[in-house]
């Protein structure tokens, strides 16, 4: 049983019914479910049943072998996508080396990407500055089935460039705001649609933005009620927060 999911349980609790597998093999299969010690890394496989998504890895303070063990890890028994996150160029070619098959943009790379969703996501940002962030949440997304539309460049500094894209705001499912600065973007997008719309304070910005603190503390004061607001950067959080909401939309 190399997948860790609800349909292999069940199959695994068929065979055993059927007495094609013993229960002691049946334990050694199970005992990599809750999660697997690689001695100085706990993999939890068990995170996909609880959560609906799998564990992802992120790359910074973790040595090169310990990202090409728990990649390999999650590759060989986990299930759904595996996403190795903000790698170094050296983590990159060794892992993307020693486990083929991988999507590199930026620096996010993804092995076995889920199948296509139906759902619209929109990415937007308030300026150019605010790439990384975006491409990280967009990349997440990808990772998860979602084919997100990205909207670079529209802050609240030039307002008719998000009436521009109202449109393609509205009918969004979902909507990821990304903006440093004041973050005024934020409440701008959420006060134009009802869908969830969660809020990405970045570190861009002058002093007075205080590397993303200014942002982060606008969205959480922000008069467009219901706006979900993740940690500073976090784009990877936003990608994440949007596949659980739409995950809730149809039971697993």
């Amino acid at each position: 049983m190399d997948d860790m999911d609800e349909p292999s349980l069940r199959r695994l609790v068929e065979r055993i019914a059927a007495g094609d597998v013993t229960p002691d093999e049946a334990v050694r299969e199970l005992a990599r479910l809750p999660y697997a010690d690689l001695g100085d890394a706990l993999v939890d496989h068990h995170r996909h049943l609880r959560q609906g998504l799998p564990e992802a890895v992120y790359a910074p303070g973790k040595s090169v072998d310990q990202c090409v063990r728990i990649v390999g890890e999650l590759l060989e028994h986990g299930v759904g996508p595996v996403i190795l996150s903000r790698v170094s160029p050296e983590q990159c070619s060794e892992v993307t080396t020693r486990h083929p098959g991988a999507q590199l943009k930026g620096r996010t790379i993804v092995w076995r990407p889920a199948a296509a969703r139906a759902e619209s996501v929109v990415v937007c940002s308030g300026g150019t500055a605010d790439a990384p962030v975006v491409e990280e949440c967009a990349v997440t997304l990808a990772a998860h089935g979602f084919d997100p539309t990205v909207i670079v460049d529209i802050g609240v500094a030039g307002l008719h460039r998000v009436l521009a894209h109202h449109d393609t705001i509205v009918a969004a499912d979902a909507v990821v705001v990304v903006a440093g600065m004041e973050g005024a973007l934020a409440s701008v997008v959420s006060g134009l649609t009802g869908a969830p719309v969660i809020a990405v304070p970045t570190s861009t910005g002058y002093g007075s933005s205080l590397e993303g603190v200014t942002a982060l503390l606008s969205m959480l004061a922000s008069c467009a009620s219901g706006m979900t607001v993740v940690g500073i950067d976090n784009g990877f959080g936003a990608a994440c927060a949007v596949a659980r909401m739409m995950n809730m939309r149809a039971p697993r």
